[in-house]
């Protein structure tokens, strides 16, 4: 199976949006460069500077599927039933949104309404060798707790949001949790990429 990657956007204070889930200039690294790329699906095209362009490349041909939690999946509209990355998606949620499934019955989503390790476990099977991102701040918390994260992949944004916003993790119930030492895969213009190990 393949790897399990929590991946964020997040500002230099730790955090992945506002509370009312905007996400200020967060995502500003999206359309800065020169390079033009259309998403996987299509739907609207980054402008990366040549660094981030291959980081960019190498993660997004490396996906099998993702898993996100429910208000995720409110906040985007379900991606009108096709994530930006184009793979399968698996929504951790307590109720199957009937309505949302009906009007798009070809949409390559998944609800998993038994709890987190069953999601990622669903995934991995669609993914197959490849990556499982695992999205949103308390998703990812619930998988690090649970031991299910290989790496913690950040896309740090040199700016500081502030106190009542939304953290990557949040709060850990079961204390510090410490990870390996980073990897820079590449310096951007107005982002980091950097790779935690998460050691078990």
């Amino acid at each position: 199976m393949g790897r399990v990657v929590a991946n964020a956007i997040t500002s230099l204070d730790g955090y992945v949006a506002r509370q009312d889930n905007s996400i200020g200039s967060l995502f500003d690294w999206l359309q800065n460069g020169e390079v033009a790329l259309p998403t996987p699906a299509g739907d609207f095209t980054v402008q990366l500077t040549p660094p981030s362009a291959e980081h960019w490349r190498r993660w997004t041909s490396s996906l099998g599927a993702l898993v996100c939690g429910r208000t995720l999946f409110e906040v985007a509209g379900g991606w009108q039933g096709r994530h930006t990355l184009d793979v399968p998606v698996v929504v951790v949620t307590h109720r199957v949104p009937a309505d949302w499934v009906e009007a798009h019955p070809d949409a390559p989503f998944t609800f998993v309404t038994d709890g987190v390790e069953a999601a990622v476990a669903r995934a991995q099977e669609l993914a197959g060798d490849r990556v499982v991102a695992i999205t949103g701040g308390t998703i990812a918390r619930q998988c690090l707790e649970l031991g299910l994260l290989d790496e913690v992949a950040v896309d740090l944004v040199p700016v500081v949001m502030g106190g009542g916003n939304r953290p990557f993790f949040g709060e850990l119930s079961s204390g510090d949790v410490l990870l390996g030492n980073p990897t820079v895969c590449v310096q951007g213009d107005r982002v980091l990429h950097l790779v935690f190990p998460v050691q078990r």
